[in-house]
């Protein structure tokens, strides 16, 4: 499995793909950062990140795309540009039939280091060990891009799973009510 992961923001857009399958180990096939500068349109940001994620889709070409929900802030601007930026990920997977999942900052976080409120610091590390790299990834945008797309490799087949039964379960339960 080949995810995209986005950390979604207008400044800074973090992405990275890993590949692999869960109970495995898994690779890192690119991690960097879709910039736009602060001072600029919002229109024109809203393109840069749309231009910047396309690029990293047709050089990856990923099977799932897994994006940060976003949650409330205090600092309603901030959650604006980055429910847009999240909304613009969204849009380019769409645009090419990619599912995309949506993981919460502590879901992500418990995912890769075993607590839903490690800092930074901790994903940082957790992401360096589990890719096998030899730092960091730098800014921490990028190295939370990478916990995502880890995060959606472990959970999706539970997740599916998941899916599945509830798709099966309504199934029998509509045939039952027809028969």
């Amino acid at each position: 499995m080949r995810v995209l992961g986005v950390d979604p923001g207008l400044t800074r857009c973090g992405v990275g793909v890993v590949e692999g399958v869960a109970g495995r180990p898994l690779t890192m096939l690119g991690v960097g950062v879709v910039r736009t500068p602060a001072d600029a349109d919002l229109s024109h940001r809203l393109l840069a990140v749309e231009e910047g994620l396309e690029e990293w889709l047709d050089t990856h070409r990923p099977e799932f795309v897994a994006v940060e929900r976003v949650f409330s802030q205090h600092n309603v601007r901030t959650v604006m540009g980055t429910a847009q930026a999240s909304a613009v990920a969204m849009l380019c997977a769409a645009r090419r039939g990619i599912p995309v999942a949506l993981h919460t900052p502590s879901e992500v976080k418990a995912a890769v280091t075993g607590s839903g409120r490690a800092d930074k610091a901790q994903v940082g590390a957790m992401v360096t060990r589990l890719l096998r790299l030899s730092a960091p990834p730098k800014p921490a945008d990028a190295a939370d891009a990478l916990a995502l797309a880890i995060c959606h490799i472990w959970r999706a087949p539970a997740q599916n799973r998941l899916q599945q039964a509830v798709a099966r379960q309504t199934l029998t339960t509509t045939k039952g009510r027809t028969a």
